[in-house]
């Protein structure tokens, strides 16, 4: 029988190294006292309530939100990292004091939005408040594009979209909007538990552990967190790896029935993930499928109903969306080079958006950096934590794929961070000796100390701490959409008849799919550089060609809000200017009469005469 290899009868070499999943749980050190752990986590507080009672976002400027939050805001932020720091250095804390700080981390970067905007962020969001407007009103699911249009495919994967809906019933709140703009710090919440349990199961060392989970935090700056169907099935996805990782996937106390038993309680969480979300269920299938190769999951039984589901699912009621799209995605498949592209869509313009989106591409490779330091540094915990280094890395197959709507790269970027942030943790965290290898008495780790272990990884930390304000409310400008904004559209798509069409020059304005069901949207900058050309020559003219199909008792608008200008500005489409000429041409034809508008933008109606083009 072969014996177990303890500490000692390992190579020199690998004794040495950093083996954080060997270190047992250590005791907790006494209570330290609220000056020393409490006191920076109540006066972070303090100073990001008083920064927030004096934010003003009446006009989001080109740096978004984080132009516009005061000083107190970051000495707050600066603060809450350093307690957070001096904390999690020390492996004998609680639990309880890393978890506040972590938890006050999201309430300050996630929850301030909710706060001092009037109204919920990001056209996205509204556009999915939309679809469950429609399952409300429809009642039923339409898998058909009949009268639906593109959007005919959130009926076919309608899970998020259904629970919300229910769950608008049976709270009675008028719709999702009441609630839409707290989602990402709920959702946010929502990933700590399988977080910690996926990191648990490597390491019982709360400095790797917790500093894994925040950086996380503050890493994961993509927005993906907003009101959407991904932001859930991230959770189900970490929830499913972390149960399977746990458990290891060993016949043992059970064999086969054990195996079926955990496939069986698994099935729920796989078939919302399989319902819910197109791109999620194929991220679990190649996690799955990589881990049974490496034999850290031996049990294929499970990817092999994730399979079933995911395919029976996808040939009956995603059926008629996949006949359309299979062609491009066979066509893109294997262009790298086209779907990196495609991910970055449009070009930033403005000293703003520019500084922006250097900041969060460097936040980005700023942690992969350390995730590359942390497993070249660390070869035993290389070793002990395979399944997370691997699920750091096969979201990379993905970006061969396809360009997901110019959108892959971004989420490549979210499903790799839960592994690469615990690697990049440990690229932070000092050197500790496997238990059985240190001299007597010194076996349990320390608090970090000295300028090395204790002040630059705490300077490190808050660099990627206070990057993460502009990556993630930096384009708060064209995310913003201000109370009066939304009264002018809602005033447009509450009173206009079925069958009309609203013209715009981009979706990025509140309500842009509202009443898809009943009436037409229609984007001009969504058109070929031809057509946009021909419209900024003849603004007038060419729109009123391009409206007049409109049958009575439908009527056609002409709609420019702010929301659009910053939009088009900030992703280098069309200047404000060239708006404003397309807005003027309008307003002086004889074609056109405006019947609506106020500071947040304007409304014109085309005439019904015989000389409608």
């Amino acid at each position: 029988m072969r014996q177990p290899v303890t500490p000692a009868d390992r190579p020199v070499a690998e004794s040495s190294a950093m083996d954080l999943a060997d270190l047992p749980r250590p005791d907790r050190a006494p209570w330290s006292g609220p000056l020393l752990l409490g006191g920076p986590l109540a006066g972070a507080l303090g100073l990001w309530a008083y920064a927030v009672a004096r934010t003003d976002t009446t006009a989001p400027g080109d740096f978004g939100l984080a132009g516009a939050l005061p000083v107190a805001f970051w000495a707050g932020l600066a603060l809450l990292a350093a307690g957070f720091w001096i904390c999690v250095r020390d492996p004998r804390r609680a639990d309880r004091w890393p978890l506040a700080y972590t938890l006050a981390l999201l309430v300050m970067e996630r929850g301030t939005q909710a706060l001092v905007y009037p109204t919920p962020l990001y056209a996205w969001a509204w556009k999915h408040d939309a679809v469950i407007g429609h399952l409300l009103t429809a009642e039923r699911l339409q898998t058909t594009g009949a009268g639906l249009g593109d959007m005919a495919v959130y009926d076919q994967w309608p899970g998020f979209f259904a629970a919300q809906a229910a769950l608008v019933r049976l709270t009675g709140v008028e719709n999702s909007l009441t609630y839409m703009a707290w989602w990402p710090l709920l959702s946010s919440v929502l990933l700590l538990a399988p977080l910690l349990l996926l990191y648990r199961t490597f390491t019982q060392d709360r400095r790797l552990l917790w500093t894994a989970v925040w950086l996380f935090c503050v890493a994961n700056w993509v927005g993906q967190d907003y009101f959407s169907p991904q932001s859930l099935a991230l959770a189900l996805y970490l929830a499913v790896i972390a149960i399977v990782l746990r458990r290891g996937g060993r016949p043992a106390h059970g064999g086969r029935s054990r195996h079926l038993l955990w496939t069986v309680l698994l099935v729920p969480l796989i078939a919302a993930i399989v319902i819910s979300h197109q791109l999620t269920p194929v991220m679990l299938v190649v996690a799955l499928a990589g881990l049974c190769v490496l034999r850290r999951y031996r049990d294929w039984l499970l990817p092999a109903v994730l399979l079933v589901v995911f395919l029976a699912w996808n040939l009956t009621a995603s059926l008629p969306f996949l006949r359309e799209a299979v062609p491009e995605m066979v066509r893109s498949f294997g262009d790298l080079r086209g779907n990196l592209e495609t991910g970055y869509g449009s070009t930033p313009t403005g000293t703003g958006p520019v500084i922006v989106s250097w900041i969060s591409r460097l936040l980005s490779a700023a942690v992969l950096l350390l995730a590359a330091l942390g497993v070249w540094r660390r070869p035993v915990l290389r070793h002990r934590a395979r399944p997370l280094l691997l699920l750091a890395t096969v979201p990379l197959l993905m970006l061969a794929a396809n360009d997901y709507g110019s959108e892959m790269i971004f989420r490549v970027l979210m499903f790799m961070l839960p592994g690469a942030c615990f690697f990049a943790a440990a690229a932070l965290l000092p050197d500790v000796r496997p238990l059985g290898a240190a001299p007597e008495g010194t076996g349990a780790p320390r608090p970090a100390r000295g300028l090395r272990f204790a002040v630059l990884p705490g300077v490190v930390l808050l660099a990627l701490t206070a990057a993460f304000v502009p990556s993630y409310a930096g384009k708060d400008r064209l995310s913003h959409f201000p109370p009066h904004e939304v009264a002018l559209v809602r005033d447009v798509v509450e009173h206009a008849p079925r069958g009309s069409l609203v013209v715009a020059a981009h979706r990025n304005y509140p309500l842009a799919y509202g009443r898809y069901w009943d009436i037409g949207h229609y984007w001009f900058l969504d058109d070929t550089k031809e057509h946009v050309a021909r419209i900024l020559k003849d603004p007038a003219g060419t729109l009123a060609r391009n409206m007049a199909g409109v049958e009575p008792p439908g009527r056609a608008y002409f709609l420019l809000t702010q929301g659009q200008i910053a939009n088009s500005e900030m992703n280098g489409m069309l200047t404000a200017e060239q708006l404003r000429t397309i807005e003027q041409s309008v307003a002086t034809s004889p074609l056109f009469e405006r019947v609506g508008g106020n500071s947040a933008g304007t409304v014109y109606e085309l005439r019904r005469t015989e000389a409608t083009p």
